[in-house]
């Protein structure tokens, strides 16, 4: 391992800086000869927050076809009852024009809309670390190909020159014959 480590540490100092923070973690990983890909999700699971998981369940809530048809059922209720059932009695608490109804989907509104823009930076997160993961270990992988190349050719070098003398060898032998 320690020749892999010191092949990758040159290969990554002929290609700028090796001292990024994924460059860094790769040969660490090298140098302790332990794997290096790590899934995106269980990282990003460890790194939220109470809010960041309440944040995207009300995405996920919200942006469903059962939120869409439960909201409106509630609100075809809503009129229902203040503009028939209710106003036969006079006993309609928001009469047309809904204005407490209005006032209700225009807080939901205000609510629902920064939580939901939280989510999808939550998201945008996710996705940045899964590319940051990906990215080192395709560094982890493209090295130690390098690696397994440059060992290949050294040994392929290396016999064809045990090759090349045994030649010189039998010529010189023939030549004294």
């Amino acid at each position: 391992m320690a020749s892999v480590f010191h092949f990758a540490t040159r290969l990554l100092k002929g290609h700028g800086d090796p001292h990024g923070e994924e460059e860094a973690h790769v040969l660490s990983a090298i140098e302790r000869g332990a794997p290096i890909s790590r899934d995106a999700a269980d990282e990003s699971d460890l790194r939220s927050t109470v809010g960041d998981r309440l944040a995207d369940r009300v995405a996920a809530v919200g942006g469903s076809w059962g939120f869409i048809i439960a909201f409106t059922a509630v609100l075809l209720g809503w009129m229902l009852l203040n503009s028939d059932v209710l106003s036969h009695f006079g006993l309609a608490f928001d009469p047309y024009p809904y204005i407490f109804l209005n006032l209700m989907l225009s807080t939901l509104a205000a609510i629902q809309a920064p939580v939901i823009m939280m989510s999808q930076n939550r998201q945008s997160e996710k996705d940045r670390l899964a590319a940051r993961l990906d990215y080192e270990t395709n560094l982890r992988a493209e090295i130690d190909i390098l690696a397994l190349h440059a060992k290949l050719d050294t040994d392929v070098i290396d016999r064809l020159a045990a090759l090349e003398a045994k030649i010189d060898a039998l010529a010189q032998r023939s030549a004294r014959a």
